[in-house]
């Protein structure tokens, strides 16, 4: 397709609704097939405009083959009448008409050529028609689905930027924050914990030592103030 045909199309497919002058696939496709038609429209009346040329030159053929019969007929008959001169004339339309009979022969051959080629062409047209209709339907449902795409992919980056889903994100990531800090002093509490029960263990060991060494003193003490035995006096 040429570049003023692909523009054409265009302006005719956008022109009642032009959007940003891009081409639209289902206008495009819709406008592909609706010329095509007017193709094949044009196409058919070319053939029977061709078929009616040739009928037509076929009449013409046979009339002047009828003439020329005729005017032999009456080249005959002035001969046999003794009219050579007007069996001369009759003979020479005779031959007019035969040579405007081949004229019209020659043509309907070449017509015939013409009518033959229009028809393959138009039965070429048809069935390439009959398959755009049946692939159009699918290309445009295709579309339809690839725009859809386009469009949830396009909120999709535009939200992952600034949007909800960015929000979203945040707030859960503020969760697993908050989550984090919550064990974190259940730790940190647990441990203040363990360490003020360890130090009250450890505190009762050393009053228990303490007062053992308390006692042992004491004892001591009092050892050391007991008057010595009968046996060591003597």
């Amino acid at each position: 397709m040429g570049l003023l045909d692909r523009m054409s199309r265009v302006i005719r497919a956008n022109l009642n609704s032009w959007i940003g002058g891009a081409e639209d696939p289902e206008k495009m496709l819709e406008q592909a097939v609706a010329d095509m038609q007017e193709d094949l429209i044009q196409l058919r009346q070319a053939v029977a405009q061709a078929i009616a040329t040739q009928k037509r030159t076929e009449r013409q053929q046979s009339q002047a083959d009828a003439t020329a019969r005729e005017w032999y007929n009456r080249a005959q008959l002035a001969l046999q009448k003794g009219e050579d001169g007007l069996a001369r004339e009759a003979l020479t339309r005779r031959k007019a008409y035969l040579e405007t009979a081949n004229s019209m022969k020659q043509q309907l051959e070449q017509q015939a050529g013409i009518v033959s080629q229009l028809k393959d062409n138009m039965r070429t047209l048809e069935s390439k028609l009959a398959e755009a209709r049946t692939k159009k339907d699918m290309y445009i449902a295709r579309a339809r689905s690839a725009q859809a795409s386009q469009k949830i992919n396009e909120m999709l980056g535009q939200n992952t930027s600034s949007g909800a889903i960015a929000a979203f994100e945040r707030m859960e990531d503020r969760v697993h924050q908050l989550e984090a800090q919550s064990d974190a002093i259940a730790e940190l509490n647990a441990d203040s914990l363990e360490a003020q029960f360890a130090a009250l263990e450890g505190g009762n060991d050393v009053d228990a030592e303490l007062a053992a060494m308390k006692s042992r003193m004491i004892t001591g003490s009092e050892q050391a103030n007991l008057p010595p035995a009968e046996e060591d006096r003597i």
